[in-house]
């Protein structure tokens, strides 16, 4: 697919397939994620694999939103190993993190895996339950799938505010 084809097609997936995510998609989708940006190319982003029924089992414990789907892609970076911005009020982590989870949902999209980024979920929670260090924070969990037969977007995924609402020029 064309890049702008892949951006406005995706939406996030409430219902997905059975079948797991073939192995090579899943390998596409998270080298995309390995390949994102990061400030000062940090790197600080962590990507954990659930698919098994055990870890699936925890993640419908912490929250409502997997709709079925057979992986769940959990977000993390690491606190320790972050850039600092200049005012010491923010760093790079949730972006790095973010970006990364973004680029893995765009590469879903190309390959025809539903993804929906969940972050309905009580980070500290979401750590503790699968034992991360407490030096990780949680960003997102991306929910990963084919999309079921009768999966479609919800009805508010094409409502978009025009342009002029939205970038102003200075």
């Amino acid at each position: 697919m064309e890049f702008n084809d892949v951006i406005a097609k995706r939406y996030a997936c409430r219902k997905y397939d059975v079948r797991q995510v073939e192995k090579d998609d899943l390998d596409a989708i998270l080298e995309a994620g390995r390949l994102a940006p990061t400030s000062v190319d940090q790197q600080e982003q962590h990507v954990y694999v659930i698919r098994s029924a055990e870890g699936l089992a925890k993640v419908d414990e912490l929250s409502e939103c997997r709709y079925g789907a057979p992986t769940v892609l959990m977000v993390t970076y690491d606190t320790t190993d972050v850039y600092e911005y200049p005012g010491g009020r923010y760093d790079s982590g949730v972006e790095d993190a973010s970006i990364a989870t973004t680029q893995m949902m765009l590469a879903a999209a190309d390959r025809g895996v539903g993804s929906c980024w969940v972050n309905v979920f009580d980070p500290d929670k979401v750590r503790a339950a699968f034992g991360l260090a407490d030096k990780e924070r949680v960003v997102a969990m991306l929910d990963l799938g084919y999309p079921a037969d009768d999966a479609e977007p919800s009805a508010k995924h094409s409502r978009r505010k025009p342009i002029d609402e939205l970038v102003t020029y200075l």
